[in-house]
């Protein structure tokens, strides 16, 4: 494919990935990108998940696990209030379509983990970034998670998930995803008063180069090197660039040199026709299927890798130029 083909393909897709492809790689007008991101309210996959919302404010009667749900079955199931507010919210939803949804999960959704309010959050990091930002982009009070990032970074500077457990060493994981929701958090509530805990959480992982562990320069597992959509929890190669790409965009900074080792794993993944393959697919119960199966070309995967290599070398070139 010339880059006018591969364009088009991307553009062929769901109202939620066309709106992006037409902003952020073919320069349309913001009338145009605008009106296909509105359409997304009543059209296509976004129109679908909120079709599904129960009239409490919830999905699939649960905060962050299915009503029901016992830990049997195959994966983690994908279908419960956090996981369909993360993805309508990544892909761009103007949250005046969920209006009210806010204050009925104030009044109705509480944690799985010892029954706690929705928006104060729990203990799991990974579960209160997803909050955070959903909040903000929602209108809620999430001032109780704001003081949870603040006060529970470990002494590396990042996160994990088991830190309730004791665990006292951060996780690539836990920390890629907490750095993620501060910084969608920032954006949507205008509010830094966590920017120096989430450079803090960037710099634990630009340590270890997003990939190797700071105490033997090993790799730390294949997952590093995953290309992959959904992002859902794991931390991969893609979401780390498409992360610290935007961030450096957000902060007017060049994107740190220590993710370029990174930055070339997912050049070097693009085929010979212009496209990224999709590389995994979690199991656990989704709505309905998100992307492509494994091994097949991925408009997602391709999108987000063009967009990340697009940043990274803008940055450089642009620096070189200066």
């Amino acid at each position: 494919m010339d880059r006018d083909e591969l364009e088009q393909w991307l553009l062929d897709s769901d109202p939620t990935l066309r709106w992006q492809v037409q902003r952020d790689l073919t320069g349309a007008p913001e009338e145009v990108w605008q009106a296909t991101r509105a359409s997304m309210a009543h059209e296509g996959d976004a129109a679908r998940l909120l079709a599904l919302q129960d009239a409490d404010g919830q999905w699939a009667g649960g905060a962050y696990f299915p009503a029901g749900y016992t830990g049997e079955g195959p994966g983690q199931p994908w279908t419960a209030t956090t996981w369909t507010l993360t993805t309508l919210r990544e892909w761009g939803l103007d949250a005046a379509a969920l209006a009210g949804t806010a204050e009925k999960l104030r009044e109705n959704a509480r944690w799985e983990y010892d029954d706690l309010p929705y928006w104060d959050g729990e203990t799991d990091v990974c579960i209160n970034a997803m909050t955070l930002a959903n909040g903000a982009w929602l209108g809620a009070d999430v001032s109780p998670i704001v003081e949870f990032f603040a006060t529970k970074t470990l002494p590396d500077g990042g996160w994990n998930c088991e830190w309730v457990e004791g665990s006292t060493r951060s996780s690539f994981h836990s920390t890629i995803n907490a750095v993620r929701g501060i910084l969608a958090y920032e954006q949507l509530a205008g509010d830094d008063t966590l920017t120096a805990v989430r450079h803090r959480g960037e710099e634990y992982l630009l340590e270890r180069r997003l990939r190797y562990r700071l105490s033997t320069g090993e790799p730390v597992g294949p997952w590093a090197d995953l290309l992959m959509y959904p992002y859902r929890h794991p931390h991969t190669a893609l979401k780390a660039v498409d992360y610290f790409t935007e961030a450096a965009a957000h902060d007017g900074i060049r994107p740190d040199a220590r993710i370029v080792d990174t930055v070339e794993r997912v050049r070097a993944a693009c085929q010979p026709d212009g496209r990224w393959l999709q590389g995994e697919k979690l199991e656990g119960a989704v709505w309905f299927p998100l992307d492509v199966e494994p091994g097949e070309p991925s408009k997602w995967v391709t999108f987000l890798a063009l967009r990340a290599l697009q940043r990274q070398d803008a940055a450089v070139s642009g620096e070189s130029a200066a």
